[in-house]
């Protein structure tokens, strides 16, 4: 590889890695205080760097905004994919879904708290219409697996799954508002014991 090959390619992975960490930096911003109010300086203070400097890697709050969300969401979905294409059955499938979602607020929490708190809002831009396809897209991928266990005998029949869903869907995805990634607790323990919950109930079993 030619001097200049290489100088260019660790020129480019700097800047890569520059501008992800501007990313982060807004994350945190736009979670903590919200979307709509905080200001380019705002983002550019937190990042440590000059307003003018920010536009140098972005071209608008709206261009940061769209790709801390469509990270996020392009990283979940690959995490979905894999967990609905190992051919497990439905309770298996739910409990790897709920662990997914969980490393999912690991790796981007303050854009989870952004998407919950922001896509309505954002979403009467066409610029983040896709927001609502996925809202619909993550609705029915967690209804097809609750109907089909319900079919398969796995989930029971009298609870109605789209009240489960909304209570699964309320319930995990608000974790982001608390979980920390130096918590006492790991994201895959709190799957876990979610599942318990949701499954088994919090009540002790009585015994035989």
């Amino acid at each position: 590889m030619s001097p200049r090959r290489r100088d260019s390619d660790s020129t480019a992975a700097a800047r890569a890695e520059r501008r992800a960490e501007l990313l982060a930096a807004a994350a945190e911003v736009f979670a903590s205080r919200g979307y709509a109010v905080t200001t380019v300086r705002e983002v550019a203070d937190a990042a440590g760097i000059l307003g003018g400097s920010l536009y140098y890697h972005f071209d608008s709050k709206e261009s940061i905004a769209d790709e801390i969300l469509s990270a996020f969401l392009t990283d979940m979905w690959a995490a979905y994919k894999q967990v609905l294409g190992a051919g497990l059955g439905a309770g298996a499938t739910f409990r790897a879904l709920v662990g997914a979602s969980f490393q999912t607020i690991h790796r981007h929490r303050p854009a989870v708290v952004i998407y919950q708190n922001e896509s309505k809002h954002l979403a009467t831009n066409p610029r983040f219409s896709y927001l609502l396809d996925n809202q619909r897209r993550f609705r029915e991928v967690w209804l097809s697996v609750l109907d089909r266990g319900v079919l398969d005998g796995e989930l029971r029949a009298d609870l109605d799954t789209g009240l489960i869903y909304r209570f699964i869907r309320d319930t995990v995805w608000v974790a982001a508002t608390w979980y920390r990634c130096d918590g006492p607790l790991p994201a895959e323990e709190i799957a876990r014991q979610y599942v318990a919950m949701v499954l088994e109930g919090i009540l002790q079993p009585k015994e035989l």
